[in-house]
C-alpha cells in the first residue's frame, strides 16, 4: 500500500521509511521489451549467450529499466500520497546511482524513505523521498535515488 499522508500532520512522517514495496521478477521479456522501446539492444541486456561470457555471467537489465521500475514499485507499497489527491507527476531526481546489475531473472523491491514534504502551492505537494533498489539475495543495491514527486488536489 502507498503510504497516505494528512497535508496537516505530513512533516511528522519526514524521516521516516515510508515503506517496502512487493518484489519484482525482471524477465528477460521485460528487458527485451525495454531494449525495444528504448532501442538500446546492447548484447548483455538481450543476448544470453553472449552476455554469459562477461562479468555479468548472463544478461542484465538495463540501469534505466530498474529506474524506470519506481512508479511501479511505489504503487506496490514505496510511494507516498496525500489525502484527497488525484493527480500524481514525476519532478525529477536530485540524484540517482547505479550501483548494482540486475541480472535477469533476479527479484527486485523498493524501500523509500520521506526526505521532505512541503506544500509548493495551494494543493501541489512535492515530496523528496530517499529510494533503494534491492535484489533479492544481494548484498548491494541496485540503485539508489532522491526521487521527487508531486501530488495534486484539484478542486
Amino acid at each position: 500500500m502507498i503510504t497516505v499522508l494528512n497535508p496537516a500532520t505530513m512533516q511528522d512522517a519526514v524521516g521516516k521509511e515510508l515503506g517496502v514495496s512487493d518484489w519484482f521478477e525482471v524477465t528477460q521479456e521485460d528487458v527485451n521489451s525495454f531494449a525495444d522501446v528504448t532501442r538500446d539492444h546492447q548484447f548483455i541486456h538481450i543476448d544470453p549467450e553472449k552476455a554469459a561470457q562477461t562479468p555479468f555471467g548472463g544478461t542484465i537489465a538495463h540501469g534505466f529499466m530498474s529506474l524506470s521500475m519506481l512508479s511501479h514499485l511505489a504503487e506496490k507499497g514505496a510511494g507516498v500520497w496525500v489525502e484527497n489527491a488525484n493527480m500524481g507527476v514525476n519532478y525529477g531526481f536530485d540524484k540517482v546511482r547505479f550501483i548494482h546489475p540486475v541480472r535477469v531473472g533476479s527479484k527486485i523491491r523498493a524501500r523509500s524513505t520521506l526526505m521532505s514534504a512541503e506544500e509548493k502551492s495551494p494543493g501541489q505537494y512535492l515530496f523528496k523521498s530517499a529510494i533503494t533498489i534491492e535484489i533479492d539475495g544481494i548484498e548491494k543495491p541496485a540503485l539508489m535515488a532522491e526521487w521527487l514527486t508531486m501530488a495534486v488536489i484539484n478542486s
